[in-house]
């Protein structure tokens, strides 16, 4: 007896895959975009306050540590 329905759903599986991958990069260049953003807000307050390169590190691990606990929080 033939299986009729093995060739929808592979076709079903394939556009579900698809649409999930298609999701994972708009997440990942939603978040690369605001990434970026706050890197040159970092940059611009960096240049504004004059900081040196001792505080300017410290901003960065503060930064840093930040969206590591973003990150705990979303696990």
């Amino acid at each position: 007896m033939r299986n009729i329905g093995t060739h929808k759903y592979n076709e079903d599986v394939e556009t579900i895959t698809a649409l999930l991958n298609n999701a994972r990069m708009d997440e990942r260049k939603g978040r690369a975009q605001v990434v970026s953003e706050r890197l040159a807000e970092l940059a611009a307050h960096i240049n504004q306050q004059g900081l040196n390169g001792v505080e300017a590190a410290e901003l960065i691990r503060r930064e840093a540590e930040r969206y590591d606990n973003e990150s705990r929080e979303l696990h």
